[in-house]
């Protein structure tokens, strides 16, 4: 009687100590769902932000004039938003519109205007960004605090500690594991750190002021302009 007592309470432990560490890890597994969510979310604002930019892109009309845009903005040549420089526009975004008394003019207006809106829409996407990285911070922090909290090596040598009976050692959890199962099953049971990479967001630009580039701008729109007349005027009608 007393040693089926002690076994019922044997039990009883292990499944609260069990059904605790998969609760936490549940609360763990959606906190990374909830961020991946996130990262996805961030990606299809990445995706819109870089809209703008093969807008204004197409307003360079050659590659020589994309090269200079570059230098101007600041972007690395091996980045995500390098790609956007050389994705093909096809609208998809709010058009541009434009008076003034000349073509020229009217050219300027729209390339400076298309730069304005892109530097809004980089700095919307820079705020989400970094609300992604705190999130990434919390999250990995959280998974730190479990590792240390329900390190299940700690936990299975406890669950063994608590058999009293060779017999049920093989059947409650706790000795039916040899020590090359627990460490695969620990190794399998691990929660690596979410890495902010692996989450697949571009990280943002820092576009300089619309106004301290205004003229640099409105110069080369000009001599776009000068140079491709003809395309000019067609891809005034695109944007």
């Amino acid at each position: 009687m007393e040693v089926d007592l002690v076994l019922s309470l044997t039990r009883q432990v292990k499944e609260e100590v069990i059904e605790n560490y998969l609760y936490e890890r549940r609360i763990i597994d959606l906190q990374i769902e909830q961020l991946e969510m996130q990262a996805a979310e961030i990606r299809r604002q990445a995706w819109t932000t870089g809209l703008r930019l093969a807008r204004l892109s197409i307003l360079m009309i050659e590659p020589d004039m994309k090269d200079r845009l570059r230098q101007i903005l600041g972007i690395d040549a091996c980045s995500f938003w390098v790609d956007c420089l050389d994705e093909k526009f096809e609208g998809r975004v709010r058009h541009i519109g434009a008076r003034a008394l000349t073509e020229k003019a009217k050219y300027r207006k729209v390339l400076v205007e298309s730069y304005n809106r892109l530097h809004h829409w980089m700095n919307q996407y820079k705020g989400h960004y970094e609300e992604l990285l705190h999130e990434c911070s919390a999250v990995n922090t959280n998974i730190a605090s479990f590792q240390k909290n329900f390190d299940l090596l700690s936990i299975l040598n406890f669950l063994r500690g608590l058999d009293t009976q060779e017999v049920e050692r093989k059947r409650i959890l706790g000795d039916n594991f040899t020590a090359r199962e627990i460490a695969e099953l620990d190794k399998q049971l691990h929660v690596n750190p979410v890495s902010i990479g692996k989450l697949n967001a571009p990280s943002p630009l820092d576009f300089p002021a619309p106004d301290s580039i205004r003229a640099e701008l409105s110069d080369l729109a000009g001599e776009i302009f000068e140079l491709h007349r003809k395309e000019a005027k067609k891809v005034l009608l695109l944007v």
